[in-house]
């Protein structure tokens, strides 16, 4: 069926000042319609997803394929880093990633990404949104998309949360659709209790005015952004008052289980964004920082590893047992990749021309590795995946058809990737 919908709000960036200058009111007109072909398929046929959840561990910085999920033994590239067999036949991956490669049957390991994005900020707008960054239009991210079009009905919580990390925002489709920025993950969000008690008939009357000043507002300056401001509120508020934010706290797991996730924040958000799923929000990503490594690549790969790996398997494990890793797709992928050549500070570049991602759950065929480098790891020589391709992918799994158009706030069509085509090849038949 088609539906259209009214843009409530315009892309991020802009001040209230800002929209009042470029005359919001004609912006907020907008008209958004979405192509035919959603529902259990797509029009070309390929079925959708039914996951309920997304989790992203997204490795910031970009980490280097050839020291992570694309070791080259033997190469004058590898460096000191060894390969080490998985579960998977075939299969190598790190030395340091021990905990994933024993679930490596659970895993979809993509060695053949390849962007032409190198510079950090367009690289990590690419690899949330499938749009290269175009400064007309703020195309939205994935997880954006998903807070939009799959509802979650008795869901209190935000359907987008991003955890140790700021992600990347909705774009054209109006902060409604912002993450939800928790900077210190384990812990509720910052302001969940009133800076004073109030009762609920005060708090009532408050709001009552707020109501009344916001409309008069509106009236005058044509401000669409009024209603955006007002489910916002009412969003935080709902939260607020909700037994379901006890999700943002991970007091009450066992200490085993805190330990097996590792006490960092990475783990801590790993942790968190299993109660988040547990609870019904649609998509969660969690941030590593760290991965641009242009000196002392190797010392610093081998940390952040030891940080990824529990946390990673921990969450494939308690998914698994949980009856949730069917229905809830992990991804984890960076910026991009990093150079063979080892530089003089025994650190690797910036390399977007080949690296790795993996994806795990909802549909995908563990046990593979899908693409290949060559064997110095510096170009893909089969099943190059695009940036698009991943998120194409990403929203199928979800149950969105990648096709999905929203008009932008001056009438431009925008899908929710640039030409991605789903992966079939590392999904279950």
């Amino acid at each position: 069926m088609t539906k259209t919908r009214t843009l409530d709000a315009v892309g991020s960036g802009f001040g209230r000042r800002g929209f009042l200058s470029l005359g919001i009111s004609s912006l907020a007109m907008a008209l958004t319609d979405r192509f035919e072909g959603s529902g259990d398929a797509r029009a070309d046929g390929l079925p959708l997803g039914q996951a309920k959840s997304c989790v992203v561990l997204w490795l910031n910085g970009g980490p280097s394929h050839i020291d992570t999920f694309d070791p080259k033994p033997g190469a004058k590239t590898a460096g000191p880093t060894k390969g080490i067999k998985t579960a998977a036949a075939g299969i190598q991956i790190s030395e340091h990633l021990p905990m994933l490669a024993a679930r490596a049957n659970h895993i979809a390991f993509l060695r053949g990404m390849t962007s032409k994005e190198g510079n950090h900020q367009r690289a990590q707008e690419f690899g949330r949104t499938g749009h290269q960054p175009n400064p007309t239009v703020h195309a939205p991210s994935i997880g954006s998309w998903i807070a939009k079009y799959q509802t979650r009905p008795g869901l209190e919580l935000p359907p987008f949360v991003s955890l140790g990390g700021t992600s990347y925002g909705a774009g054209f489709l109006g902060k409604e659709y912002d993450p939800l920025a928790i900077s210190a993950p384990g812990n509720p969000p910052d302001d969940m209790v009133p800076f004073q008690p109030l009762s609920d008939a005060r708090d009532a009357r408050r709001r009552a005015v707020l109501a009344e000043l916001e409309a008069g507002f509106a009236q005058r300056s044509g401000d669409g952004q009024v209603h955006t401001r007002d489910a916002i509120m009412d969003r935080a508020t709902k939260m607020m008052r909700s037994k379901q934010a006890s999700a943002f706290s991970i007091d009450s797991e066992p200490d085993s289980v805190k330990e097996a996730y590792g006490d960092t924040p990475f783990g801590r958000g790993c942790l968190t964004a299993r109660r988040l799923v547990e609870t019904g929000v649609p998509f969660v990503e969690v941030t590593l920082d760290g991965w641009d490594t242009h000196k002392d690549n190797f010392n610093k790969t081998e940390k952040l590893m030891g940080t990824l790996d529990p946390a990673a398997a921990t969450l494939l494990d308690e998914l698994d047992k949980r009856g949730l890793l069917a229905t809830t797709l992990i991804v984890c992928a960076g910026d991009f990749g990093r150079t063979p050549d080892i530089n003089d500070n025994e650190g690797r570049d910036h390399y977007p021309g080949a690296w790795s991602a993996f994806l795990a759950g909802a549909g995908v065929r563990g046990g593979i590795a899908h693409g290949e480098t060559d064997g110095e790891g510096r170009k893909v020589v089969k099943d190059a995946t695009t940036v698009p391709d991943l998120i194409a992918t990403v929203a199928n799994r979800m149950g969105l058809d990648p096709a999905t158009v929203e008009r932008s706030p001056a009438g431009r069509p925008i899908a929710v990737t640039d030409g991605g085509n789903v992966i079939q090849a590392v999904l279950q038949s």
